[in-house]
C-alpha cells in the first residue's frame, strides 16, 4: 500500500478511490492525489467489519446523521463495486484494496 495512491471521490469531502481505478472516473478533476503514507493508511485497524452496502459514496458520508461510522468499518458502494474502509483518524472513507 505504500506506493499507492488516491483522489477524493467527486462531491464528497473524504471518500478516497485509488487513482488506479479503472471504472468511470468519479473523482474530482483538480488532479490532486494523496499517497498512502500522506492518509497514514500504514496505521490502518487491523480489525474490521462489514456492514451493510451503500448505494454510492455520498451516502457514506450521510452515515454521519443516522449510523456513525466506527473505525474500520466496511462498506461495498454498489454503484462501483468498491469496498471502503472507514479510517477515523482522518475522518474519512477509503478504499480497500487488495
Amino acid at each position: 500500500m505504500s506506493d499507492s495512491t488516491y483522489k477524493k471521490m467527486a462531491g464528497t469531502s473524504a471518500v478516497f478511490l485509488s487513482s488506479n481505478y479503472s471504472g468511470a472516473s468519479p473523482v474530482e478533476r483538480d488532479g490532486l492525489t494523496w499517497s498512502a503514507k500522506e492518509l497514514h493508511l500504514d496505521q490502518l485497524p487491523l480489525q474490521l467489519q462489514e456492514k451493510p452496502s451503500m448505494a454510492n459514496a455520498l451516502a457514506l458520508e450521510g452515515l454521519e446523521d443516522y449510523d456513525v461510522p466506527s473505525n474500520g468499518d466496511v462498506r461495498i458502494v454498489t454503484s462501483i463495486n468498491v469496498k471502503f474502509i472507514y479510517f477515523e483518524q482522518i475522518n474519512g472513507w477509503v478504499q480497500q484494496l487488495g
